[in-house]
């Protein structure tokens, strides 16, 4: 799966005008497509925004408040630059 195809697949939770996942790392797209399987359990409202690297760090917006958007970050940024 690609950005587009994870984008289309969780398009019901993509916050309207915005693009969704913008890193293209096969390895966090299978990571975000477990996890957001995962977050749909205990919030099956949820919406996402961007996924995006900004100055080489993993940002990550959602809602709501209450997931710990934190964890995911730091989860593609091991990923990306393991250590």
């Amino acid at each position: 799966m690609n950005t587009i195809e994870f984008n289309e697949k969780w398009k019901k939770h993509l916050e309207q005008g915005h693009y969704g996942l913008d890193i293209d790392h096969q390895e966090v797209i299978n990571y975000l497509d477990e996890k957001f399987t995962k977050i749909l359990s205990d919030f099956p409202n949820f919406e996402y925004s961007q996924i995006k690297l900004k100055f080489g760090q993993a940002r990550v917006y959602m809602e709501p408040m209450n997931i710990n958007t934190r964890e995911i970050e730091e989860t593609i940024n091991k990923i990306i630059k393991p250590t």
